[in-house]
């Protein structure tokens, strides 16, 4: 590509170099207290292990700018009438482009550098592909102003973006967050945050001297007692850590219906995510209620729409959630809104029971489960230590009561109905989940029967569909109501496979 050749063509926000500049500091003083530990502690002096360190922090600054200025210079981009078209053209040449009408999302990021600097990263995709990065096309960053011109522009809302700001579909109520703490991952951060703690202090050369003073601290209190009190500490540390998380995630949300058809969930403190779905694209909803949020009355609302971009290891971002864990009354009033129904299809249907076996396949398999890991400790505890025979029977004491109680609890959840345009399903007891899916969007059926589900006289239904998570399930219904259910919701589509008795 010659330099006439860019004519038309965009650069991204040079704004970046700053951006990097600062990151790549943050890294590497981040990186110098435990280099600077670890030096020291193995015999040199400071001025030695400061001379290397500052070394090594001029080397990640300098090599992370000089990076990003050769991204900087190759990157080129421009929209077309029909497409956008991305090219790098330095040292080695690629282009890369994305028909502007199978677009289906344009998201806006933003982290507090990014924010300082007054720009943002526009991420835009085809919704398939997206995890060789082949139906999608990241601009980092461009200027703020750009990146919504950017995303009006592809999303064909360039003169009908206006919001009704006087009238959001919902906005955060901050008592919301009462709600954070209610999930496993209070404890999971609980317990990280100890794994963290000791793995600095092995870092730091300081971990037997810590083991040494959390022993000396307990001493004269029993073996029992100590592990609740940790424990304790464990999960205190996990509820601010999840209450944190969810101010970071969730703060400044509010979702909105623009002018031209288009949902946009707009949320966070310090990095600010816009992430936008197309309402033609819209094929449903899913009201998920976690055991914790369920006990508290509360539940979240997520979109099941074609074209939806995955989060992927690199990035956490949930994309299809409009509706964090609120009030169920409020969740089933969004998601009515959403729909742009009177009623919830998930609150306006009466949902169908299934068989008792199913409750008896339900319990075999919570029990099997339990008796499984019980006969793990049982075997461990004979080869090894009496102990784990201890503990194992402590764990059988309390975990078979709770399994029954569990298996009895996903029998009750167990249901499924049609209302107007909907066919709605429910399952799950740790995490019970309630879909709505426009039968319209039901484009085959899969009927899956496993030897032990047939002896019961029980089938599987799976609704397939091109919007969110690509099959919706009704478990365990009974032979007749499952493929009657499957011909009601989408009539012919399954009747020539049906043989009448």
């Amino acid at each position: 590509m010659t330099s006439g050749e860019f004519e038309g063509w965009s650069t991204l926000d040079k704004r970046t170099l700053a951006v990097t500049a600062l990151m790549m500091t943050g890294v590497a003083v981040g990186a110098a207290i435990p280099t600077t530990l670890a030096i020291v502690g193995g015999g040199a002096r400071l001025w030695v292990a400061l001379a290397w360190v500052v070394a090594g922090g001029v080397i990640i600054i300098g090599g992370g700018v000089l990076a990003e200025l050769f991204y900087w210079k190759g990157v080129r981009y421009r929209l077309t009438p029909d497409r956008l078209e991305t090219a790098f053209t330095l040292v080695f040449r690629s282009r890369k482009s994305l028909q502007r009408e199978r677009i289906r999302n344009v998201d806006l990021t933003a982290n507090p550098l990014h924010r300082l600097f007054g720009v943002a990263v526009v991420t835009i995709g085809t919704g398939s592909n997206e995890s060789g990065g082949q139906g999608r096309i990241k601009l980092n960053p461009v200027s703020r102003a750009e990146a919504e011109r950017l995303r009006a522009d592809l999303l064909r809302r360039a003169e009908t973006t206006e919001t009704d700001e006087d009238a959001p579909l919902a906005e955060l109520d901050r008592g919301w967050i009462r709600y954070a703490p209610m999930s496993f991952l209070t404890p999971t951060l609980g317990l990280a945050a100890g794994g963290g703690l000791m793995q600095i202090s092995e870092w730091a050369g300081l971990q037997k001297g810590l083991i040494d003073w959390v022993i000396g601290l307990f001493r004269g209190i029993p073996l029992v007692a100590a592990i609740l009190i940790l424990l304790a500490i464990a999960m205190v540390v996990g509820v601010v850590g999840a209450l944190g998380l969810w101010i970071e995630m969730w703060w400044n949300y509010r979702l909105d219906r623009e002018a031209g058809g288009t949902l946009r969930v707009r949320r966070g403190l310090f990095t600010t995510r816009s992430i936008s779905i197309e309402e033609r694209r819209m094929r449903g909803i899913d009201l998920v209620e976690p055991l914790g949020n369920r006990i508290s009355g509360a539940a979240r609302v997520d979109a099941i729409a074609t074209g939806m971009r995955q989060s992927d290891d690199k990035d956490k971002t949930d994309y299809h959630t409009l509706l964090p864990a609120a009030p169920v009354a409020i969740a089933n009033r969004v998601a009515a809104t959403v729909l742009r129904e009177p009623v919830s299809p998930t609150e306006a249907v009466r949902l169908t029971g299934h068989p008792r076996a199913a409750r008896g396949r339900l319990l075999r398999w919570w029990i099997g489960s339990v008796v499984a890991l019980l006969a793990i400790f049982a075997i461990l505890g004979l080869l090894l230590t009496d102990v784990l025979l201890v503990i194992g029977g402590a764990l059988g004491v309390v975990l078979l009561p709770v399994s029954v109680l569990l298996a009895l609890d996903a029998y009750r959840n167990l249901g499924h109905g049609i209302t107007g345009r909907y066919l709605v399903g429910r399952h799950g007891t740790v995490r019970r989940s309630t879909f709505a899916l426009e039968r319209e969007g039901v484009i085959g059926w899969t009927v899956k029967q496993s030897i032990f589900q047939r002896r019961k006289g029980l089938l599987t239904v799976v609704a397939t569909t091109a919007a969110g998570g690509g099959a919706y399930a009704v478990y365990d219904a009974g032979e007749d109501q499952g493929l009657l259910f499957a011909e009601e919701s989408v009539p012919d589509l399954l009747t020539p496979f049906l043989e009448r008795a």
